[in-house]
Order: C-alpha cells, then structure tokens, then sequence
C-alpha cells in the first residue's frame, strides 16, 4: 500500500545569499555564490546546470554534511542546518552510491536498513511496491540491473515515508533503458503528493519529468520557474536552410525577429559571420535559427524578396537551449553530457 501524502503549504526548501568557497592550491574557489532558489512543495523540481556549477554542495549544505559561508536555508520552513534534527525524519537523500549486501536479496536489504533505523519492517513491501520492484524483491541484489540497484537505493529513502527526496544525480552511470525506470519513478512519487528535488546536468532529461527547475551556472541562478514558463518564454524556434543567408539573415532581422547561425562559426561572432557571409553559400554553409516568428511568416517574407527556403523546421525550445542563451555557450563545458560522479 503507497502510503498518501498531502503537500504542504509553503515551499519545501528555501535558500538565501547561499555562499560556499572552497581553498584550493590555485587559491579560493567559489562554488556556490548567493543562491536563491525556491523548490515548491508537491512535483518536481529540477536542479539543472554543468558539472562544477555547484548543485552537489548546494545539497550537501541541505543536509548538513557541509557548512555553508554565508546565507540561510530552510526545509519546510525549518531553518537548517540549526535545527535540522527537526525535520530530518521528513527527509529522504541519495548523495552517495548507496551499500547493499550483493548476496542478500533486495528485500532482506531493506529489512536490516529499516531495523537500524526504528522503521517497522512491514515498510519494506510498501516501498518495494513503490518504486516498482515488488517482484524482485526475493532476488539477490547482484542479479539487479544497475537500474534496479538505483531503484532500491530510492525504495530505501522511503522506508520513513519522507515529504521530500533528494537525488543527485540519480540517472549517472545508466542505460536509456535504467534512465527511463528512474525517471518513471521520480514521477510516480511526485505525483503521490511528495515533493523530489533531483539535480542533474542532463537539462533535456529532466526537462521530461520537471514541474519546476532552477537553473544555475558557476554558482549563481541563471533561471527558475515552471517549465512551461521557461520554455514558452522566447517563442518557437524555426530552423530556415537558404540559399542565400546572409541576405536572409538580415531581412528577418529587419521584421524584428531573432536569427542566429547554427552551427556557429569558431573563433567569431555569429552575427558578424553573417554580415559578410558569401550570398552564393548555400544552406550547408549552416542553418539560420529564427526566434519569434511562424514557419509561415519566415516563408512569406523570403520568398517576397525571392529567398528560396530550402529548408524549414520547426523545433521546441528546450532548457539546454535557454541555459545557452543565458550563458553565450561559456558556462556551458562539454562536460554537460558527462556524469559528475559521486557527491
């Protein structure tokens, strides 16, 4: 039985003026700089941004397993880590690759967590239930696929029942198979009243399950609201193939529309590229991008000025195409496809 829950009134975490420096050979390095980050209570809620941007010691500093500089942090409106004792049984956390026994099965697992930790053991089905491993609880935890492994690390968290979960990085390591499990338990759980706060550098995977995110960069916030918000703020995205794209670039920019070059030329200005691209370059020269206007317009307006389209796709703008724009493509290190590893 899924034990119910009702969200709270009030945000689940808070922070203010965050700040966290660390000492290095090379000096002082700031890894979270005055982050103010608000995580509603119910959904979820993505922690978005590179490896290094500081969202596993934002959530370190959460729990407590590091001092924070400056700043305050609150869970349920509990200030931590001060009186954190106080709210903690309300908490659920995977920072770490979590330890099972290899030969024991995932049941008996759970069964010995939840002895350590006072939980009746009758928990142990509910949660197994839970996260979708109630069929597999009586096999060992060796023969788990690695996201099974991860699955039970979650079923464990839920042995106290908590309001909100933690996960840093939950998907590292796993297939798209293993990613797809987690995810559709990260949902289920949200969407049983409990709130999950999952950090990941993987924008566009959890855009997918997200209600909420904050987006962050070198330790500051970049961007936080809903989804929806975020990716419906700058309109839709067209990609236009032309034969000649640098008149063509210019006339939409004319009519007030946004236009890039994609991919952008290295070791310059897009915009400058542009001004002077060759009229003769063709549309394998690169796509232009075209932000605000309709497929329709973009068609109407070119071929007006006898601006063939060759090509002209439609796209979404996604949350890693917001953190770029917000960042220039600088914060943004081709690390963003790696996994961070273990907190």
């Amino acid at each position: 039985m899924t034990v119910p829950h009702v969200v709270a009134e009030g945000p689940a975490v808070t922070t203010r003026g965050l700040r966290k420096t660390y000492r290095t050979v090379r000096g002082r390095r700031v890894a979270v700089h005055g982050l103010d980050m608000d995580v509603p209570s119910g959904g979820v809620h993505g922690f978005l941004g590179p490896n290094g941007s500081g969202k596993t010691t934002t959530i370190r500093m959460l729990l407590g397993l590091v001092r924070p500089d400056a700043g305050e942090m609150q869970i349920f409106g509990t200030p931590v880590p001060r009186q954190l004792p106080q709210v903690v049984d309300r908490v659920g956390a995977i920072v770490e690759s979590p330890k099972f026994f290899p030969s024991f099965t995932g049941a008996r697992n759970l069964a010995l967590l939840a002895q350590a930790i006072g939980t009746p053991v009758g928990r142990v089905g509910e949660v197994l239930d839970e996260v979708g491993l109630a069929a597999r609880g009586r096999d060992t935890f060796r023969s788990y696929s690695l996201g099974m492994k991860q699955r039970l690390a979650i079923a464990a968290t839920l042995l106290k029942s908590p309001d909100l979960l933690i996960f840093d990085e939950p998907t590292n390591g796993l297939d798209p198979a293993g990613i797809h499990e987690i995810r559709q338990t990260m949902r289920r759980l949200a969407d049983a009243g409990r709130t999950v706060l999952v950090s990941s550098h993987i924008l566009s995977e959890v855009e997918q399950i997200a209600d909420t995110v904050t987006i962050i960069g070198r330790g500051r916030v970049l961007a936080q609201g809903t989804v929806a918000g975020l990716i419906g703020g700058g309109g839709e995205t067209v990609e236009v193939g032309v034969r000649h794209p640098g008149a063509a670039a210019r006339l939409l920019r004319d009519a007030g529309f946004t236009v890039d070059w994609m991919p952008r030329p290295q070791g310059g200005d897009a915009a400058e590229a542009l001004a002077r691209a060759d009229d003769s370059a063709g549309p394998e020269a690169g796509l232009l991008t075209v932000t605000g206007a309709q497929p329709a317009e973009i068609t109407r307006l070119l071929a007006g000025q006898g601006l063939w389209v060759e090509r002209l796709v439609p796209s979404r703008r996604g949350l890693e195409q917001i953190f770029l724009e917000l960042t220039g493509d600088d914060a943004l290190p081709s690390s963003l496809g790696e996994g961070e590893g273990a907190a």
